[in-house]
C-alpha cells in the first residue's frame, strides 16, 4: 500500500545513436578493405589492360609459364610469338605478362 508500482524507463534517444555506433566499426573495416585491397586490385588490371591494348609486332614480351618471345603478328583476342626462329606459337592476349625493353632477348640468349 505504501509501495507503488516501478515501472522501467525506456531509452528513448539513445536506442537510434546505439545502431549508427554499432555500425560506424563495420563501415570502417570496408573502407580500409577498399583503399588496401580493391582499389590496389583494380588499378593493376587496368594498367595491364592498357599493356595488352598498346600489344605490337616487334615487342619482346614474357607470356604464360615464362616463355619469352618476340611478337609476329597481333590479332584482336590471340598473338603469335617467336620463341626461336622459324618457331612461333600462337597465345590469348591476356596471357602475355610483361612487355621487355627492347633487346633483353638478345642479353637472356647470351
Amino acid at each position: 500500500m505504501f509501495v507503488s508500482t516501478a515501472f522501467a524507463q525506456t531509452a528513448e534517444g539513445s536506442a537510434g545513436g546505439m545502431d549508427i555506433m554499432g555500425m560506424l566499426p563495420l563501415v570502417l573495416l570496408f573502407v580500409l578493405l577498399y583503399f588496401l585491397m580493391i582499389r590496389p586490385q583494380a588499378k593493376k588490371q587496368k594498367e595491364h589492360k592498357a599493356t595488352l591494348d598498346a600489344l605490337q609486332k616487334g615487342d619482346e614480351v614474357v607470356a604464360g609459364g615464362g616463355l619469352l618471345g618476340k611478337i609476329t603478328h597481333v590479332g584482336e583476342q590471340f598473338v603469335t610469338i617467336e620463341i626461336a626462329s622459324g618457331t612461333e606459337i600462337v597465345v590469348q592476349k591476356p596471357s602475355v605478362q610483361t612487355v621487355l625493353p627492347k633487346g633483353t632477348l638478345k642479353s637472356a640468349t647470351n
